[in-house]
């Protein structure tokens, strides 16, 4: 039987042989030119893959492509869209053992987690078609006797950009709003992680007619920058960091009036009040940090956790005693929790967030290190990282790492808790923990992030708009709200 080690070399290997192409019009091809890029894997920082590496003119082919199927997309009726968009989830599922693999190996997070993120993707296509009949508009009384009613259009050709930390879940649920209202799209994954987004698209070619939904992959910023910048696509969603997307709103206004969504960074509080359930909320601070998952690679983490100085002590040992419990290991094991960093920027990025943690006078609590052991001697693999006696004014306390590193501060009242959470420039989530309702609802107010928790940590509800404020970006997605944002609204009045 394999060692985890040698399965993760066997299956690095097997990617490695595959030829990747473009999808464009439902159709394989190359990039122009031929022009590739290598994609390495994180747990064992060995090339993976050589990936297409778009054009100018490869992005024009994807984007008019696009165009072309467009009326006839939009003809549909809602509901057949509807049937499509399931029939897509249900692929996802037939693959769901591949597209894990590929985004273990491709990310660094473990196996149990890609899958599931793979069913999250299929449950999000569900949902958009759920949603079907809730593309209406609404008739209004504007004036007696003459009929005056709205109705919702697609955009058109739409450009979704996505990141690496949940690669295939976002290729199909971020594609899932805009095809069911009508639109057709060319989806960019990450340059990190692009595999399953060109698998998916390859699949989608069996359910969606050509031109309706390509992919185009590509190293950095040229192939992202076309797209945002082609005078065809007047919407465009984005999930990343907050300085991309700035330089998304910054091209998309020199070229055009564009409409932007942006879901961005997060530097999120987790409020922990004298009332609380401690062993609740140790397990709920752990999990808000979504180590066991995505090694802190997540907008959403709670990465700064506000205890109250009665609780402090005694609630640490408990943090401590759940953080030391994480199974780290090769992303392939189906008993790792916790896998490596998704690039060597990423590892040295939270490195480097560590030492000025350490130079600015936090305490280093827990991890901090590469674990030991031979298997963690190649791999961006970095311990679960707790600092104490943070300040709120550190940068450990103010800027996204994201990845594996916590900061705890303390509190001594609720307004000063509400000062410290409230204290940078995002606004993604939330968390509370009481036993008081008052208390919980007069601090959900009062927070200024967009998705808040009570008693709860991570979990995302289907349904319920995920989005933030301040500098976390603009809209929500995941619920209605995300569906309408893909349409626009026309006025109609008829008079009799």
């Amino acid at each position: 039987m394999l060692t985890p080690s040698e399965s993760i070399d066997t299956a690095v290997t097997a990617v490695a042989d595959r030829t990747w192409h473009l999808v464009v019009a439902g159709r394989p091809r190359p990039a122009g030119g031929g022009r590739t890029y290598d994609v390495e894997c994180p747990a064992t920082e060995a090339p993976l893959a050589r990936v297409p590496d778009a054009t100018d003119e490869d992005v024009d082919a994807a984007v008019r492509a696009a165009a072309d199927a467009g009326a006839s997309w939009r003809a549909l009726d809602v509901r057949e869209r509807g049937r499509r968009l399931r029939a897509l989830a249900e692929a996802v599922r037939a693959h769901a053992d591949e597209f894990a693999l590929l985004d273990a190996l491709d990310s660094g997070n473990p196996l149990s987690a890609m899958r599931g993120d793979v069913e999250w993707g299929a449950e999000l296509l569900e949902l958009f078609a759920d949603f079907a009949l809730r593309l209406g508009g609404a008739a209004i009384p504007a004036s007696p006797g003459n009929l005056h009613f709205t109705r919702r259009s697609p955009f058109g050709v739409v450009a979704r950009i996505v990141p690496f930390n949940h690669p295939l879940m976002f290729a199909a649920s971020k594609v899932a709003a805009p095809l069911m209202a009508g639109n057709t799209v060319v989806l960019k994954p990450s340059e990190i992680t692009p595999l399953s987004a060109l698998r998916f698209a390859e699949i989608a070619n069996d359910i969606l007619p050509p031109g309706v939904l390509s992919v185009i992959t590509g190293d950095g910023p040229p192939a992202s920058r076309a797209l945002v910048r082609h005078p065809l696509i007047r919407r465009i969603g984005f999930i990343g960091s907050e300085r991309v997307g700035r330089t998304i709103q910054r091209d998309a206004a020199e070229v055009g009036v564009k409409d932007v969504s942006l879901e961005l960074g997060g530097k999120n509080a987790l409020i922990v009040c004298p009332d609380a359930d401690l062993d609740a909320a140790a397990t709920g601070i752990v999990g808000g940090m979504n180590f066991a998952w995505s090694e802190g690679q997540s907008c959403g983490s709670t990465s700064r956790v506000l205890l109250h100085t009665s609780v402090a002590e005694r609630i640490l040992p408990m943090i401590r005693e759940r953080v030391s419990a994480i199974r780290i290991g090769p992303p392939t094991d189906p008993d790792t929790q916790m896998g490596p960093l998704a690039s060597r920027a990423q590892y040295d990025k939270s490195r480097h967030y560590i030492e000025v943690a350490a130079e600015e006078g936090a305490t280093l609590f827990h991890g901090g290190r590469r674990p030991e052991g031979d298997q963690f001697a190649r791999g961006y693999y970095l311990q679960p990282t707790i600092f104490t006696g943070v300040r709120p004014g550190m940068r450990i306390a103010q800027e996204e790492v994201f990845g594996p590193v916590m900061s705890v501060l303390t509190y001594d009242d609720l307004d000063d808790a509400v000062r410290i959470a409230n204290g940078v420039d995002y606004g993604l989530t939330a968390s509370v923990w009481t036993r008081d309702v008052s208390t919980a609802l007069s601090l959900t107010d009062r927070l200024e992030a967009g998705y808040v928790w009570v008693n709860g940590s991570s979990r995302h509800f289907w349904g319920m708009p995920f989005g933030g404020t301040k500098s976390s970006g603009l809209g929500r997605e995941e619920s209605i709200e995300e569906l309408l944002s893909y349409t626009e609204l026309k006025a109609v009045n008829v008079l009799v």
